[in-house]
């Protein structure tokens, strides 16, 4: 008598991490699309809001070039040459159009924006990027420090001098370092010279623009810091870390951060814009070769293809670094889960 077939051995379960990878991978994914959709689409809003601003200062692009004595037929033609006597929303929607092709179009001066931009805009990044580095390990640095003794002076000290650094604005923290480092001590040169690439001749240069971008956000994000790290040791697991007798230091590296991180993302992203922002004043104080220089006089020319092109390239880095945010926050709430 034959004996029966074997039945098939069922394939061992997959571990439940494993299992669940792809549906977390699908809603990682449809959360970043959502993110990067709503993103551009506040920078479209910007942007006509933009055009809408320029178009509502008095003059235009065509009076702002015109020289004295001219006619009246002259100053129409030019206005037909640029375009401005179509309707606001027919430029900007040829503008919005040419946009996914890298054509920010051509400025008052006849030049294309994208050659005008070319060469400040990289010396800007290379400013924001600088103090955004220097802010993020300073505050994470001066937070935690201060998180490891709670109540005490240390505490305190780091508490009111971030409070008071954030309240200081950029342009007086600017004159301040002029005058001690360069006009008292003659340490660093007052102004920046650009080398034959365009570029500050010196590192030195870079110094004093990017301490006065990260004194104001440091203070910033040093409260944000610490107030994540406070919530955090609420919570349960940190209490029982602190139970169990852990080093304070591994308590707060181990298990407070970590569930800190969300916030302090969010806090250090939101930095960007002040600091591509504080940037504008910055260059102009320590003529400093960005594009700060480049939107005071896109704005008073009018140019409002320059001005556009300016904020563009400006929203789009921020939006990248917001949107890295998003990621981390995602990935460290996923992680939880």
């Amino acid at each position: 008598m034959s004996r029966p077939a074997p039945l098939p051995r069922r394939a061992a379960p997959l571990p439940r991490r494993a299992a669940a990878w792809p549906r977390r991978a699908a809603a990682l994914a449809v959360e970043v699309a959502g993110a990067a959709a709503r993103r551009a689409l506040l920078l479209v809003v910007l942007l006509a809001v933009v055009f809408a601003a320029v178009e509502a200062l008095p003059g235009d692009a065509a009076t702002a070039a015109a020289e004295r004595g001219e006619s009246a037929a002259d100053l129409a033609a030019r206005r037909h040459l640029l375009g401005l006597d179509r309707p606001l929303w027919e430029r900007f929607l040829e503008w919005m159009t040419a946009l996914p092709t890298g054509d920010l179009g051509t400025s008052a001066q006849g030049r294309q924006v994208t050659e005008l931009l070319a060469d400040p805009f990289p010396n800007t990044l290379l400013l924001g990027a600088s103090a955004f580095v220097l802010t993020v390990v300073l505050s994470l640095a001066l937070g935690c420090w201060a998180a490891a003794r709670p109540g005490r002076l240390t505490d305190r000290l780091i508490g009111h001098a971030a409070t008071a650094s954030f309240a200081v604005p950029e342009f007086v923290v600017s004159v301040l370092l002029l005058l001690v480092l360069s006009l008292w001590t003659g340490w660093l040169p007052a102004v920046t010279v650009t080398g034959a690439d365009g570029a500050p001749a010196s590192w030195a240069m870079l110094i004093m623009p990017v301490v006065a971008l990260v004194i104001p956000q440091t203070g910033w994000n040093t409260r944000i810091v610490r107030g994540a790290l406070a919530d955090q040791t609420a919570t349960p697991h940190v209490e029982a870390a602190v139970l169990d007798g852990l080093p304070t230091r591994q308590v707060l590296l181990r298990h407070a951060l970590p569930g800190a991180v969300p916030a302090i993302a969010t806090g250090i992203a939101t930095s960007t814009g002040m600091l591509l922002g504080g940037a504008v004043v910055v260059e102009t104080l320590f003529n400093y070769p960005g594009v700060g220089t480049v939107l005071a006089g896109a704005v008073a020319a009018r140019d409002t293809p320059l001005i556009a092109g300016v904020v563009i390239c400006a929203g789009a880095a921020i939006s990248l670094v917001l949107l890295a945010a998003d990621l981390l926050r995602a990935r460290v709430v996923g992680a939880r889960a």
